[in-house]
């Protein structure tokens, strides 16, 4: 019981947004809110572009090509560095993971200014390839670490096996290693992914017109004059279904990639 109270609650912002999204702005807007105002798709008429309206679609494409670009490009360098770490571990091997996590302490925002000049001086501001590199320097300590734990699960007595039969570390990585560690790089992906499609600040500071990711496009509806509520709570449904999605569909892999190891 304890634990349908828990799901309810957190599922009820996401309905509420839901059923605002089909209100009219004057509905949204009532204090307190009218729960049984008519339904109506204003709002996503809006959201699309059907009033004159930027379309969201670029936005979309944007946010599409950052998160499953970085998110490869995280799996390809990560599984490699998380085998050295684990299954054949190097020299003060947790010196090498605490110097991973550590560079995620530094605030996001002191290093803002850097990242900003370094794009500048380079001619790469509003570039999405720009946000593909820096999504995936963001992601890989995190990666990094995850599946670390999650390949030290792996039998070595296989990992041994296939090198006696010939098969070399690529052979080994891409078919030995990530069949068994399926669940746990799953799982990774998935963070990842969410992490990349959520993130606003170095969307909303290095990019412009051409490389405006969905969460850019969407505090573009946010205006200090007018109603926008209704049209808000409608954008942010829409970008929120492709994590939602994914979420869904990995959701096995999801939970026995973070539950790996916990029970033998």
């Amino acid at each position: 019981m304890l634990a349908w109270l828990a799901g309810i609650l957190f599922v009820l912002p996401l309905a509420w947004m839901t059923l605002t999204s089909f209100h009219s702005e004057e509905d949204a807007a009532t204090n307190p809110p009218s729960v049984a105002a008519s339904l109506t798709l204003d709002g996503y008429r809006e959201f699309f572009g059907a009033a004159g309206g930027a379309s969201p679609w670029p936005a979309l494409i944007n946010s599409t090509v950052a998160s499953v670009g970085s998110t490869l490009l995280v799996l390809v360098l990560a599984l490699p560095a998380a085998y050295a770490l684990s299954i054949r571990p190097v020299k003060k091997w947790t010196d090498v993971l605490f110097f991973f996590l550590s560079t995620k302490m530094l605030p996001v925002v002191a290093g803002l200014l850097p990242l900003y000049l370094f794009a500048k001086n380079t001619g790469m501001l509003d570039n999405i390839w720009l946000l593909v590199l820096l999504y995936t320097s963001m992601n890989l300590p995190i990666a990094v670490w995850m599946m670390q734990s999650f390949l030290a699960e792996v039998p070595v007595a296989v990992i041994e096996a296939a090198q006696i039969d010939g098969a070399k570390l690529p052979t080994v990585l891409a078919r030995v290693v990530a069949p068994i560690a399926a669940p746990g790089i799953a799982a990774t992906a998935l963070i990842c992914f969410i992490f990349s499609w959520n993130e606003l600040l170095f969307a909303r500071v290095l990019t412009g017109v051409v490389a405006q990711t969905a969460p850019v496009f969407l505090t573009g509806f946010i205006t200090s004059q007018g109603l926008f509520l209704a049209k808000v709570c409608a954008a942010s449904l829409v970008i929120s279904l492709p994590v939602l999605a994914a979420g869904f569909a990995a959701q096995d892999k999801l939970v026995q990639g973070l539950s790996l190891g916990a029970v033998k």
